[in-house]
């Protein structure tokens, strides 16, 4: 592992009812069950926290590829929905990532979306365990 280039660190308390906070203090936040989940909601979830990060990451590969290809995006950004599905006995997550890029031909836009999930970093951590849907709005 010797071409690590970056480490996160974060400690969390309770599981979904308690708290994360990184080493760096930038990210510190109260861990809530979600009202469909029972809870009152009051504070973000694992599936909130994944959705942010798989966006944060998703856009930087898809900014890479068209960057590579020589295209350009425009204003755009990506959506990600995180669904937690019931998968007896325990759950599993399934995601959607959506680009939003209206100045791109919608098939300019599919093929950028494809290239990009084979090299994001989420996109290969979650490959063969997560569905991943990938659309352009």
């Amino acid at each position: 592992m010797s071409d690590i280039v970056y480490t996160a660190h974060a400690h969390t308390v309770g599981g979904r009812g308690g708290s994360a906070k990184t080493d760096d203090g930038k990210l510190d936040v109260k861990l809530a069950y979600p009202p469909a989940l029972g809870g009152d909601g009051n504070g973000t979830n694992p599936e909130q926290l994944f959705a942010a990060g798989y966006g944060a990451c998703f856009t930087g590969a898809l900014n890479l590829v068209a960057k590579g290809e020589g295209v350009k995006l425009g204003e755009h950004s990506v959506d990600v929905s995180v669904d937690l599905i019931k998968d007896a006995p325990s759950f599993k997550i399934g995601v959607t990532l959506t680009l939003n890029a209206p100045d791109l031909d919608k098939a300019v836009a599919q093929g950028l979306l494809e290239k990009a999930h084979q090299v994001c970093p989420y996109s290969k951590a979650t490959r063969g365990n997560v569905d991943v849907k990938l659309s352009v709005a």
